[in-house]
């Protein structure tokens, strides 16, 4: 049975925009499985472009409290992204999937080094496996639930 998330997607917005592609794939992927991305892409763009910092900030941790859990693509290095990680671990303590291409620099010891039993870090090859990842992440919150 098919219970509808709120997972909260965190991906480079503003930075290093090498690996967005990945970010909009898990998004959309999100959708497609029937549950509800928080994210600043499901905004129009003129809703995205009148919001200030501040009004980001006090957005982003809105949808986060919200959320069942949070998936963050990390393949690039983002504050704002580690940021809402630890946010969502240490304040939350919801459910993290943190996912980089295998060919990415090396990821933040803040991330590797975390030993919180919600946090899940995982590379992948190819866009095919990225969304086997994701699925597999999503299936196993539903079966929890």
């Amino acid at each position: 049975m098919n219970h509808s998330l709120k997972i909260y997607c965190a991906g480079p917005i503003r930075g290093d925009l090498r690996h967005v592609e990945s970010y909009y794939q898990i998004v959309a992927l999100v959708w497609q499985l029937g549950h509800t991305p928080l994210t600043e892409l499901a905004l129009s763009e003129t809703e995205a472009a009148k919001a200030s910092d501040k009004d980001i900030f006090l957005r982003d941790l809105q949808w986060l409290q919200q959320a069942d859990a949070l998936v963050a693509e990390v393949s690039g290095p983002s504050l704002g992204v580690g940021y809402e990680i630890a946010y969502a671990l240490h304040a939350l303590t919801i459910p993290v999937l943190c996912v980089r291409k295998h060919s990415s620099n090396e990821l933040s010891a803040m991330i590797t080094g975390n030993f919180s039993r919600q946090l899940t870090i995982k590379e992948y090859l190819s866009g095919q496996e990225l969304d086997q990842i994701v699925k597999e992440f999503l299936k196993d919150l539903e079966s929890d639930r």
